[in-house]
């Protein structure tokens, strides 16, 4: 039986569209619902809480999700990926042809990398451990923009906006009255946002301006944290980033 985003404790943000916010690092998961299909939005940052999420997008829909799409490659997105057995996995391809897949490769130094930030950041180390190693491959890397059919009319739009907050940053939108834009981490409403190793500072202001062409000025915009927010919060968001990286506009 399917139970109402408010049952589960998401938040309904359209009609078949909707979010958890998680606890620990205040973490966005999105889940957009079609006649066929079932795409979840980043898998949270462990594989007890993916398992947690498929559980809840199941109940939401009545059926396994089907599609997991990656934002950009953190622990706090991606940790909870494996729990989504049997979904079709899309990230960005990102800069330089260096895509997402090659990020989580077996044996890897992008499995280490996010392995000891997230223990570092202060996840358990044997669920980081788990985590990493069972970090599913990447089977469609995004190269400018993929349009996902989910059926009954549900559209959904794959972009890569990046390199921005990292050098592999994805955007989904999900057209509609209002559209709904998950932005991943390139925009932050409970925290100013984080630029670690891997951002890539002066294209992150163009990466907000292809989220806002995108989102458009009526548009909902879901951060990586935090509250949903507006075309006016992206904005200015990117002159703040403009200003502390330097980029000239």
């Amino acid at each position: 039986m399917t139970v109402t985003w408010e049952e589960l404790g998401w938040e309904r943000l359209a009609d078949g569209v909707g979010r958890c916010r998680l606890p620990g690092w205040d973490c966005t998961a999105g889940l957009v619902l079609g006649a066929d299909a079932a795409l979840m939005v980043d898998a949270g940052s462990s594989l007890d809480e993916g398992a947690r999420l498929r559980e809840g997008a199941r109940r939401l829909a009545g059926r396994r999700v089907t599609h997991l799409a990656l934002t950009h490659p953190h622990f706090d997105h991606v940790f909870g990926a494996a729990a989504f057995t049997g979904a079709e996995v899309y990230g960005a391809c990102g800069a330089a042809g260096t895509g997402a897949g090659a990020l989580f490769a077996p044996g890897g130094q992008g499995r280490q990398a996010l392995r000891a930030d997230a223990v570092a950041e202060g996840l358990d180390a044997r669920a980081a451990r788990e985590a990493a190693e069972a970090l599913p491959l990447v089977g469609h890397e995004v190269r400018g923009e993929h349009p996902l059919d989910l059926g009954g009319g549900r559209q959904v739009l794959l972009a890569d906006v990046g390199p921005g907050h990292t050098g592999h940053d994805l955007a989904v939108l999900v057209p509609g009255s209002p559209n709904v834009l998950f932005c991943g981490d390139l925009v932050e409403e409970s925290g100013e946002p984080q630029a670690g190793p891997d951002a890539v500072p002066a294209g992150w202001p163009a990466a907000l301006d292809r989220l806002l062409d995108l989102g458009g000025d009526d548009g909902l915009y879901v951060p990586g944290h935090g509250a949903v927010v507006d075309a006016a919060f992206v904005r200015a968001q990117r002159d703040a980033l403009a200003a502390r990286f330097g980029v000239s506009r």
